[in-house]
């Protein structure tokens, strides 16, 4: 198992990108094609595939981490809100934990998973 991390700039503030990023009704415009939370386990649904992952560690308007459920998933992926200093643009930074010799692959799809995420927000 390998640990990826890609940076996106992005358009936004932290309040406006924590919420798609944390809720279930902000992943589902982006991350997944739906999104449904109980008891503090997210199902995510991608058509007919289902995931469920629970929430880590949660640090509001900065980061989330999630850990799959599925004893066969990649373990954990985080997302974290980083704004810089000097020119305070704001960036979402992506952590996955993939399978080796998947990392064009891991990363060709968070490229595209952000790409829809730039598009709700109009970054």
């Amino acid at each position: 198992m390998k640990e990826i991390q890609q940076e996106y700039l992005l358009k936004t503030s932290p309040p406006v990108l924590f919420s798609r990023i944390s809720s279930a009704s902000g992943l589902a415009e982006w991350f997944a094609d739906n999104v449904i939370v109980a008891g503090g386990i997210y199902t995510f649904f991608w058509g007919a595939v289902e995931q469920q992952a629970e929430i880590v560690r949660i640090t509001p308007n900065e980061s989330i981490r999630f850990r799959w459920l599925d004893p066969e998933s990649t373990g954990e992926f985080e997302f974290c809100i980083v704004r810089d200093e000097l020119t305070g643009d704001i960036a979402l930074v992506v952590t996955d934990n993939i399978d080796d010799g998947d990392e064009v692959d891991a990363k060709k799809l968070w490229d595209s998973q952000v790409s829809k995420l730039k598009q709700v927000i109009g970054s």
